[in-house]
């Protein structure tokens, strides 16, 4: 592998950035929109701040596993990020201010190290299925934000 993958999609919702990012950056509440990571929960006395860590549960049909994320962006009304797992995937909510509310875009890169290390562990064909995973699950991810946004 000699170059990242990577994929982000975007939805608009009928908040203000500051509320989006309220509700992103609150890991603990990730099992309410992703197709995957069914729960996540903050190293104790960390929270949204840069350098703060957090552990991840994932469950697909096939297994379940736990990852170490730390938080890379933190930038209140604005973006929230972390690596997974050694800074081998990098997920982002990026936020926008626009009329009527903001526009909210998810990105996933996958590093050449990554997935390096992913065929290393898991064989040949370990890629293509977590990138399948990001592309289908980021605009399901995104949509799910949405309606818990706007619900309030």
């Amino acid at each position: 592998m000699t170059s990242s993958l990577t994929f982000a999609d975007s939805i608009e919702i009928a908040a203000a950035p500051e509320a989006v990012y309220a509700v992103v950056s609150d890991v603990t509440r990730t099992g309410e929109w992703s197709p995957v990571c069914r729960a996540c929960w903050w190293d104790e006395g960390d929270g949204p701040h840069v350098g703060a860590h957090f552990t991840g549960r994932n469950e697909t049909p096939d297994r379940t596993w736990e990852t170490r994320s730390e938080v890379v962006v933190a930038d209140p009304g604005r973006a929230f990020g972390w690596a997974v797992n050694d800074r081998r995937v990098f997920w982002t909510y990026a936020i926008e201010p626009i009329d009527g509310g903001s526009r909210l875009t998810e990105s996933w890169e996958f590093t050449a190290r990554g997935q390096e290390f992913a065929i290393e562990k898991f064989g040949p064909d370990a890629v293509a299925p977590r990138e399948r995973m990001a592309r289908e699950g980021i605009p399901v991810t995104l949509a799910a934000i949405k309606a818990v946004v706007e619900r309030g």
